[in-house]
């Protein structure tokens, strides 16, 4: 037997020892969940596990060993407390597979996908692919696709490794289909960025604003320049899958009575004459686009986390998930609901708070969010844009 060999040899004999006391811990522990519940005591006791912490680093001769051991114990702390909130709180198996999702969120803290490639929504000079510059960088390998939900296709098909898409706009606020198809696909919100949204009024070459009688754009272009187009009550809208393939199209008509709401970049891709620029009503106009992948990523720069849930039809339901942010400390940035696709009267929460899954007590705050929602899902921990 070499050295090695012998090394190795005595790990083996220590790890039988290392589960024994585990399973011994945590059945303590599992008697302790039971005599809280008799004694109606909450699971959680921070201050009680700060000072255990501190405890446990104390006996750490090897002082290079203290932060390690310290991450040992808070993971270990960390089951009992789940152990026994099940124990307690008699978690569903929704719950436990929110909690697992939430476990495996932490485990991702750098994921390479099979492609690098960028999947955007719409053509070339279209803002989602200004975004995927903005984000990736003007060299990076990026493709259009069809539709937003063919973003997501693409990802799960293995097309591309990262989608972006937009999420939410300074005027018109939240695009919705795309918080639909996140729950739809299981995909997650790596990261995000902000495009400035400045709309032009793009004509072949020889069109002026007489000869148009056609307007083309996507739903959200008119809709951010509904006052401009008040205007022109005369011109007909027609809603195009996105503002570039609206450039796009009125460019290969040659018709001087077509014309297309798209970007300046678009414009210029497609040779056409800018008949009108900066027409969006709002000129603080911006889209936050959202960068989505297949498997979360949770960085230590992750200071945005994303969530969705439902919560009890009962009365205070929703305050007491808000207490849980004000009672933490974090910053809620987002709340808004969606209904549930086939269920009258039921909704999705969106939500976006301040935080880093990876922080100090944040645990904490997942379990009492699970504990108090019907159903609950992580969408993302990423850098803010």
């Amino acid at each position: 037997m070499n050295e090695l060999e012998a090394l190795r040899k005595q790990i083996d004999e220590i790890d039988p020892q290392i589960v024994a006391l585990y399973q011994r811990r945590m059945e303590i522990c599992r008697q302790v969940g039971e005599y809280k519940l008799r004694n109606q005591m909450p699971v959680l006791d921070s201050g009680r596990e700060v000072e255990l912490l501190r405890a446990k680093a104390n006996l750490v001769e090897n002082q290079e060993l203290r932060p390690y051991v310290i991450a040992l114990f808070e993971q270990i702390m960390a089951q009992s407390r789940m152990i026994q909130t099940k124990l307690i709180n008699a978690w569903s198996p929704a719950k436990e597979r929110a909690y697992q999702e939430y476990q495996e969120a932490l485990r991702f803290q750098r994921w390479f996908p099979e492609s690098d490639r960028i999947i955007y929504q719409g053509q070339p000079g279209a803002y989602g692919e200004e975004a995927s510059i903005q984000y990736f960088g003007e060299d990076c390998d990026r493709t259009p696709a069809r539709s937003f939900e063919g973003v997501f296709i693409a990802i799960r098909e293995g097309l591309g490794g990262y989608g972006v898409l937009p999420i939410e706009n300074s005027s018109t606020g939240s695009i919705n289909a795309v918080y639909d198809l996140l729950g739809k696909y299981g995909c997650f919100i790596v990261g995000e960025t902000t495009v400035h949204v400045e709309h032009c009024l793009a004509a072949v070459k020889g069109a002026s604003l007489g000869s148009i009688t056609d307007v083309y754009s996507h739903e959200q272009g008119f809709l951010q320049c509904r006052e401009f187009l008040a205007d022109f009550p005369q011109w007909n809208q027609n809603v195009e899958a996105n503002t570039a393939a609206s450039a796009k199209m009125v460019a290969r008509s040659a018709d001087p009575g077509k014309a297309a709401i798209a970007s300046r970049r678009a414009a210029k891709i497609y040779g056409l004459d800018i008949l009108a620029e900066g027409i969006n009503t709002n000129n603080h106009n911006y889209t936050r686009f959202v960068v989505v992948a297949e498997k979360p990523v949770v960085t230590e720069k992750a200071d945005k986390v994303s969530v969705v849930f439902t919560v009890p039809h009962t009365e205070g339901s929703l305050h007491r998930i808000l207490s849980v942010f004000a009672a933490n400390g974090l910053n809620l940035l987002k709340l808004e609901s969606r209904p549930i696709p086939g269920k009258g009267w039921e909704y999705n929460f969106f939500a976006d708070f301040t935080g880093n899954l990876h922080s100090e007590g944040m645990e904490a705050v997942v379990h009492q969010l699970i504990d108090e929602t019907l159903s609950f899902r992580i969408l993302g921990n990423y850098e803010k844009g």
